[in-house]
Order: C-alpha cells, then sequence, then structure tokens
C-alpha cells in the first residue's frame, strides 16, 4: 500500500525525471510528459507548486522547461512531497466540523504519524533517486554539478 497521493509520487518522478535530463537543457514539461506517460495538463500544477518552493526553476523562452533550482543532494522526497501537498487546492473544502473525537484523538494520532512519514522521506534526496536509477554512474555524479545558478 502507498501511503503517497498520486501527485507527490507523480511530483518525486518529475524531479528525478528533471536532475536525470537537465543537462545541458532544461527539460520540457511536454517531454517530460511523454517520457512518464502522463498527460501534460496533470503536471504543469506540480511543476509550478516546485516552482513556488525552490526545487525546481523554470526556464522560458523557445528552449525553456525546468531544472533543479538547487543541488540535488539538497533536496529530498519530504521536501518534494511537501510541495506537492501544497497544490492539492483542499485550502478550497470547508473545514471539518468540530469534533472531540477528530481534534483531541485522532487528529494528534495522524499528524505524528505524518511527521514521522515525511522525516523518512527526508532520508532519501534525489541524488539518492538518480543513483537508484544510474547505478553505473554512482562514482562519477559525485563530483559534476548538477544545478546552474
Amino acid at each position: 500500500m502507498i501511503l503517497l497521493s498520486r501527485r507527490s509520487l507523480l511530483a518525486i518522478a518529475a524531479v528525478v525525471d528533471i536532475a536525470l535530463h537537465a543537462r545541458p537543457q532544461p527539460v520540457s514539461a511536454k517531454a517530460m510528459a511523454a517520457r512518464q506517460n502522463i498527460p501534460p495538463r496533470h503536471l504543469e500544477t506540480v511543476l509550478q507548486a516546485l516552482v513556488r518552493h525552490g526545487i525546481l526553476k523554470g526556464v522560458r523562452g523557445p528552449r525553456g522547461g525546468y531544472e533543479l533550482a538547487r543541488e540535488r543532494r539538497r533536496i529530498t522526497a519530504g521536501d518534494i512531497v511537501r510541495a506537492a501537498m501544497s497544490a492539492t487546492g483542499e485550502d478550497g473544502l470547508p473545514a471539518l466540523p468540530k469534533s472531540h473525537l477528530v481534534d483531541e484523538v485522532i487528529g494528534p494520532v495522524v499528524k505524528a504519524a505524518s511527521e514521522a512519514f515525511l522525516a523518512e522521506l527526508d532520508r532519501f534526496t534525489v541524488d539518492d533517486l538518480c543513483h537508484r536509477v544510474q547505478p553505473e554512474t554512482t562514482s562519477t555524479r559525485h563530483l559534476e554539478s548538477d544545478f546552474t545558478i
């Protein structure tokens, strides 16, 4: 059972895809969508949330697209999930009704479990995930820079 939303999984996949393919040019959402076999319209809101949270950088123009905003060893899966969760659109939902059971019992337990889950995701960087995709280049990738300023 996967506890992450589809949006969060998509966000992690997008950032890893960009980390793997953003050299020498930024990755277009269209190219990424084709590689990941997903409609580009589903990607855009996730990519924009990742830009707003400083994980990705959007590059405008005919050769534009997305690239990492910081080194891949400094971006964790937890960072990506937090950014994706901010783009879920739950802000427009009505507030939960006041409930002693939810407020005092269930809420704190779920919050603690969520924090533990995100802390576990924080153990994995984009660099770690890229190495799982490209195990043969593990020893040489540490010497290369993987972002631009």
